[in-house]
Parts: C-alpha cells; sequence; structure tokens
C-alpha cells in the first residue's frame, strides 16, 4: 500500500501531554518542528498514530490536526528556506 505524506499539527495545553504526544509522532515522522511534523503513513499508520493520540490527549483542551497532502503540488518555500528533499528510502521500525 503507498504512503501518503500528511502534516500532523497538535496544540495541546499540558505539557506532560505534550511530552508524549511528542513522543509518538516523532516515532512516524521524518521532519517538522515544534508542533507541526511530516508524517509519509500508510493507512494502517495513519489509523495506529490516530489510536495513540486520542489515548494521549485532552479533547476539551486539546487539538490535533491531519493534513494529506497532494502529491501532484510542488513544494513552494519562503525567504531563505531550502526546498525538501526526500531520500531515496525510509526506514520504518
Amino acid at each position: 500500500m503507498p504512503r501518503s505524506l500528511y502534516l500532523v499539527a497538535y496544540d495541546i495545553c499540558d505539557p506532560r501531554r505534550l511530552a508524549r504526544a511528542l513522543k509518538i509522532v516523532r516515532a512516524y515522522a521524518t521532519g517538522g518542528q515544534k508542533s507541526v511534523h511530516e508524517c509519509w503513513l500508510e493507512p494502517g499508520e495513519l489509523a495506529a498514530l490516530k489510536h495513540d493520540l486520542q489515548r494521549v490527549i485532552d479533547p476539551g483542551e486539546d487539538s490535533v490536526l491531519f493534513v494529506r497532502l497532494d502529491p501532484r503540488m510542488k513544494p513552494r518555500t519562503l525567504g531563505i528556506a531550502r526546498a525538501p528533499v526526500d531520500p531515496s528510502f525510509f526506514f520504518v521500525g
């Protein structure tokens, strides 16, 4: 099954929940910063990530956003940003 590129962003109020969410998302991320991460996910991995985050967040205080990016779109950068370069392979394990 092919992987799709997602941006996973979150706003979590409690520092303890924030640290747990960061650890969970970084296990799937190939890049990102602060609370927005790039994740190449298969459907099963997306479901697992959502499940793991649901166990950590407080739905009354926190929010998580998954944005699937269109692979046909060309990346755009602004300022001194460098265009992203994907390696020829990813290790997931």
